[in-house]
């Protein structure tokens, strides 16, 4: 009776011993690349950016530096660099890639990685992606592009400096292949508001010089810079020449507000990398990218630097400022 006992506890426990061991296995981390396409480390924007990402990752169950692990590459604007880094990532084998802006899409798509981009603002048009609801291949992700916000842009524009007549909207056409959207967009309102608005298309900083050399000679200038990665990588100049002149000025990106631009009416950012998050776990628990539709913005924010607009001689109406999120005095 004693041997049988045994025997069947040695059975016993050798059912029983995979079923433990399974339960105290750690969980395999699953390792994500973050492109950050169109920025350099200590980015301000791109900061807030990452920990909207890691708040999501970690609202799903994803615990950074614990079940996953982020990898961070910031090539700034060069195209050569995403494609650099591109590269670095190909070579780490991760599970996923989450790529910010179009050129660090372009850089690692096609790599047999799966992709979930943020701030592509056409990335069907970009070839991306075959349909926007069912987008096939291994790309998926959430779009910026929003064509009638360039009507909202001059709109903002107007009610802010209501003396600009002549407004030109700044883009490089490399970068931002996409702006002929938000020109007809500003177009289709510019009349009613009994403003005009020319494309300034520029691929250097002279180019930017002189697009502000075209508003202040006319007279009643004002100036649209979009969201796009040239704009945003020669913003210091264009905050500079804004001031100089004394033109009123509306961007694309909310970064430039704090760094005294006039206004900014743009995409939640960071809202976007969160939202993202979603899909990042919902590929690495098998889902798959072709099957998720690319998602448009869901948050629109306002931003005014009250300080900027004294500087130009500029008293923004009330109604203006109380709709702000963000107010800089």
């Amino acid at each position: 009776m004693r041997r049988r006992a045994f025997i069947q506890g040695i059975a016993a426990w050798r059912v029983a011993w995979p079923l433990a061991a399974r339960a105290q296995r750690p969980e395999r981390k699953r390792r994500v690349a973050v492109l950050m396409g169109g920025l350099s480390p200590g980015d301000p924007g791109g900061q807030a950016e990452a920990a909207a990402l890691e708040d999501g990752l970690t609202e799903l169950g994803w615990k950074p530096g614990g079940n996953i692990e982020l990898d961070y590459h910031w090539p700034g604007v060069e195209g050569v660099q995403a494609s650099v880094a591109a590269n670095e990532i190909v070579a780490m084998r991760p599970d996923l890639v989450v790529s910010r802006s179009t050129p660090a899409t372009a850089a690692i798509r096609n790599r047999g990685i799966p992709v979930v981009f943020v701030l592509v603002a056409d990335p069907k048009g970009s070839g991306f992606v075959q349909d926007l609801g069912r987008p096939g291949g291994t790309v998926t992700g959430f779009s910026t592009f929003e064509a009638s916000i360039g009507g909202k842009w001059l709109g903002l524009l107007k009610e802010a400096a209501p003396a600009v007549t002549h407004v030109s909207l700044l883009f490089n056409p490399e970068t931002a292949p996409f702006a002929d959207g938000y020109l007809q967009s500003a177009k289709a309102v510019a009349q009613t508001l009994g403003a005009t608005i020319t494309a300034a298309p520029c691929g250097s900083a002279a180019d930017i010089e002189a697009a502000f050399a075209d508003r202040v000679h006319e007279g009643g200038g004002g100036i649209i810079g979009i969201a796009d990665i040239f704009v945003t990588e020669h913003r210091d100049l264009i905050i500079a020449l804004a001031a100089r002149h004394r033109l009123p000025a509306v961007y694309g990106s909310r970064i430039f507000v704090p760094f005294s631009g006039l206004l900014a009416y743009s995409a939640d950012f960071p809202d976007i990398f969160h939202r993202a998050a979603g899909y990042v776990d919902r590929i690495l628990r098998d889902a798959r990218p072709g099957e998720l539709p690319v998602q448009a913005p869901a948050r629109f924010t306002l931003s005014v630097n009250l300080k900027t607009a004294r500087a130009i001689g500029l008293a923004l109406p009330q109604t203006l400022i109380s709709r702000a999120e963000e107010v800089i005095e």
